[in-house]
C-alpha cells in the first residue's frame, strides 16, 4: 500500500513538472497558402492559454483562439472560450497529444512546432487577468469577473494579449497583443497585432503600473489617446 501511494504522487508530480514547463511563451514563423509569411504566438499561463496568428511583417491580424488547458500525460486537452474563426467551439473541449522539450514544442500528428520565446520570466505579471474594474472622474466602477462578458490579458514573462469576449453568447469583440516589459513602476507594450485596426501594429504605449492587494491598477492613456484607469484581477 505505501509503495502504490508512492508511485501515485510520483506520478502526479511528474504530470505537475510537465505542465509547469508549458508556462510562458512559444513561436511559430509559417506561410500561409497564399505565401504570406505568418506568425503565431502562444501563451501559456496557469491554467489558461491564447493563440494568435498575423502577418509577420504587417502585423494584420488572422486569427485567435483560446481558453482552459489541462495536460495528463503528453495529452493536452483545452476548453475552447473564444474562437475568431469559428464561434461554434466556444464551450467545446479539444483533445491532442504533444511533445515538449526546453526549447521547443511539437503537436503530434501536425505540422505544428513552436520555438520556445520565455518560461514566463522576467515579466512581473505573468498569468491571466481579468479586468475587475475601472475608475472614471474619480468614480470606481466595478465589474463582476464571474459573468459571461469578460476582458482578459494573458501575460507570459515578455509577451501580452487582451481579448474581449462573451462564453455566454460567444461573442469576440476583440484581442490584441505583442512584447512588453516592466520597469522602475512603468509598463511598455509594443504592439504586434490589434484585431479592430491593422495600423495599429507598431505602436508603442507606455503606462503606470502597480500592484495593490495583489490588483494591477493600471494608468495611462490608451491608442486612440483616451486616459485610462484600469484595475486587473488574477484570474483563478
Amino acid at each position: 500500500m505505501k509503495k502504490t501511494i508512492i508511485l501515485i504522487i510520483f506520478i502526479l508530480s511528474i504530470t505537475n513538472t510537465n505542465a509547469q514547463s508549458f508556462v510562458g511563451a512559444w513561436e511559430r514563423n509559417h506561410v500561409s497558402e497564399q505565401g504570406e509569411e505568418l506568425k503565431s504566438v502562444v501563451i501559456f499561463s496557469d491554467g489558461f492559454q491564447s493563440i494568435s496568428t498575423y502577418e509577420a511583417q504587417t502585423g494584420k491580424f488572422i486569427y485567435s483562439n483560446g481558453g482552459t488547458w489541462e495536460l495528463s500525460g503528453d495529452t493536452m486537452t483545452e476548453k475552447v472560450e473564444f474562437d475568431t474563426n469559428d464561434s461554434s467551439r466556444v464551450g467545446s473541449e479539444v483533445n491532442f497529444k504533444v511533445i515538449i522539450s526546453d526549447s521547443t514544442m511539437a503537436i503530434v500528428g501536425s505540422e505544428m512546432k513552436f520555438k520556445r520565446i520565455d518560461n514566463g520570466k522576467p515579466g512581473k505579471l505573468e498569468g491571466p487577468w481579468l479586468m475587475s474594474a475601472r475608475i472614471r472622474e474619480e468614480k470606481k466602477q466595478s465589474r463582476d469577473t464571474s459573468k459571461p462578458r469578460k476582458t482578459m490579458k494573458i501575460l507570459s514573462g515578455t509577451r501580452f494579449q487582451w481579448i474581449a469576449y462573451n462564453t455566454e453568447t460567444k461573442k469576440f469583440m476583440g484581442t490584441g497583443g505583442g512584447t512588453y516589459t516592466t520597469k522602475d513602476g512603468k509598463y511598455s507594450e509594443n504592439i504586434e497585432f490589434f484585431s479592430r485596426d491593422n495600423s495599429k501594429a507598431g505602436l508603442s504605449l507606455k503606462f503606470d503600473y502597480e500592484l495593490l492587494d495583489g490588483k494591477w491598477h493600471h494608468k495611462g492613456f490608451s491608442s486612440k489617446g483616451d486616459p485610462i484607469h484600469e484595475i486587473w484581477s488574477k484570474r483563478n
